[in-house]
């Protein structure tokens, strides 16, 4: 079969022949992919940002958004059958772990990440198991959700953690409403009838989320603070929902979160820098966000199946990849680039 593979850190990666994967436990689930999510992780993964974390042996097949049909399966597989449309939770977990057991499979004592760690989706076929695959509705495509797999897992974790916090009558920031953030402010929609305040740099994609839900759009131009600050009666948020992480929304979103609130940080690339005794005297919480489990995937297409969440996508084919790289680099994609073998 093909694949995309990485070969060397900070080089482009290549379209390869390699064997296809086979059924060697009975819990194997063999996918033929629909289509793959190409994700800012794997600018990250190609730069070599994640080689002392993962020391995976190269080459290796890169993709960990994924989403297709169940070509073959192991002998004791009864949740997914041939032919069945799904998407994959992107790790691949033991199911013994105390975290599995407990729901909270994303941190599995025993995992596999595929596209991560070991061979991924830009690939005609994907070895997984059973654990990870999520039988879609009839009316989804896998092309079209694919990267729903991990930005949109992501972006469900952390906005289903505030959502059960937060109350009518309150405020919630997201910041950023990209790539994950679009998604997120479907979520958060579709979860809560929180009053949504979204700050974004980018006048379009600030449309797009106006459109998708939000109540209110705040042009990321030097005054967003006293913007959001006079949206809240000067008080903050009760929640700051980060898709950023960087370049000024970590300061911006401090001074946007009102006393006792939350800080969900999604995005990542910059230093958490506030003096303690901030913390301590208004009582704000700083909550990390990973990916997400099995369950919140599953909640995750059940508003996709209802159409309350969907994805702004461009597909390419498989062996236009690095076409589908340089675009995400260059950012020329809206929403999310698909791959589709």
């Amino acid at each position: 079969m093909r694949a995309v593979q990485l070969g060397k850190y900070d080089s482009y990666p290549e379209l390869v022949d390699v064997p296809d994967p086979e059924i060697t436990s009975p819990l194997d689930v063999i996918v033929r992919i629909g289509g793959a999510g190409v994700c800012r992780t794997d600018l990250h993964v190609i730069e070599g940002q994640w080689a002392e974390k993962t020391n995976v042996p190269l080459p290796y097949t890169l993709g960990h958004e994924n989403a297709g049909w169940v070509a073959a399966t192991g002998s004791a597989v009864t949740n997914v059958a041939v032919g069945d449309a799904v998407i994959l939770h992107p790790l691949v977990t033991c199911g013994l772990c105390r975290a599995c057991r407990d729901g909270n499979d994303v941190h599995c004592m025993n995992s596999s990440f595929p596209g991560i760690d070991t061979d991924g989706g830009y690939a005609d076929y994907l070895k997984t198991t059973a654990r990870s695959a999520v039988k879609l509705d009839p009316s989804l495509q896998p092309a079209d959700v694919a990267a729903l797999a991990d930005a949109g897992l992501t972006a469900y974790h952390a906005v289903a953690k505030a959502a059960r916090k937060l109350r009518p009558g309150d405020r919630a920031v997201v910041i950023g409403a990209g790539g994950l953030g679009h998604i997120g402010v479907q979520v958060l929609r579709a979860l809560s009838p929180v009053e949504m305040i979204v700050v974004e740099r980018n006048a379009e994609a600030l449309s797009l989320a106006v459109d998708l839900g939000a109540d209110h759009g705040v042009i990321a131009d030097g005054s967003q603070v006293d913007a959001v600050l006079d949206l809240t009666d000067g008080h903050g948020a009760e929640a700051v929902i980060d898709f950023v992480g960087e370049g000024g929304a970590i300061e911006d979103g401090v001074a946007s979160l009102r006393r006792n609130g939350d800080y969900y940080v999604i995005g990542y690339g910059s230093s958490l820098q506030v003096p303690t005794i901030d913390i301590i005297s208004t009582e704000i919480n700083f909550i990390g966000n990973l990916v997400g489990s099995y369950n919140d995937l599953a909640e995750l297409m059940v508003l996709a199946a209802r159409g309350q969440v969907s994805l702004h996508t461009s597909a390419y084919p498989l062996t236009d990849f690095g076409k589908a790289l340089e675009d995400l680099d260059g950012g020329r994609i809206r929403g999310r680039a698909i791959l589709v073998p």
